[in-house]
Order: C-alpha cells, then sequence, then structure tokens
C-alpha cells in the first residue's frame, strides 16, 4: 500500500474536476479525498495498491473531459491512513 497527495493547478475549478477525480478513485478502487483550495488549485490524496494509485493518477491526467486542464501535479508521498475505506469529496 501507498499513498501519495496530489496538488494540481491550471482550470480545475468550476468545471467537475473533484467529481471526475472521485469517480476516476472509484474505479481505481482507491481511498482518499479530493478538495478545492483557495488559490484556485484542487489537492487530493489516494491511497492503495501502487498499481491503483499509478492508474489513477493516469486516468486523471489522460481521460479527463475537454472543460479541465492541468497545467502541473505536484505528488508527494504520504503516511498510510489506516482503517481508510472510501474516497470522499472534502470541503
Amino acid at each position: 500500500m501507498v499513498r501519495y497527495y496530489f496538488r494540481f493547478t491550471g482550470r480545475v475549478q468550476g468545471v467537475g474536476f473533484r467529481f471526475f477525480v472521485s469517480m476516476n478513485a472509484e474505479k481505481c478502487k482507491v481511498t482518499g479525498w479530493v478538495r478545492n483550495l483557495p488559490d484556485g488549485s484542487v489537492e487530493a490524496e489516494a491511497q492503495g495498491i501502487p498499481a491503483a494509485v499509478e492508474r489513477f493518477l493516469e486516468m486523471i491526467q489522460n481521460d479527463a473531459h475537454r472543460f479541465i486542464r492541468i497545467d502541473h501535479v505536484e505528488k508527494e508521498k504520504r503516511p498510510l491512513v489506516e482503517k481508510e475505506s472510501k474516497f470522499r469529496v472534502a470541503y
């Protein structure tokens, strides 16, 4: 199991990006969360088997609809969160 923090910049607020991230997390069977930041970026944490987390990130970057534009992704390894059971949209 691995856990990563991501920060996405670009056109990622007001375009359904958090829902898109959450939907892909469910498809990849990863847990964690996603939320908007005041500066217009979006941050997330994802936890799961390494291949699932990598697939999750690939899907977000490559399968985004035409309204979403990701200019940059920061990625940082984080400690595992025990007993986390789902992926949620945080507010």
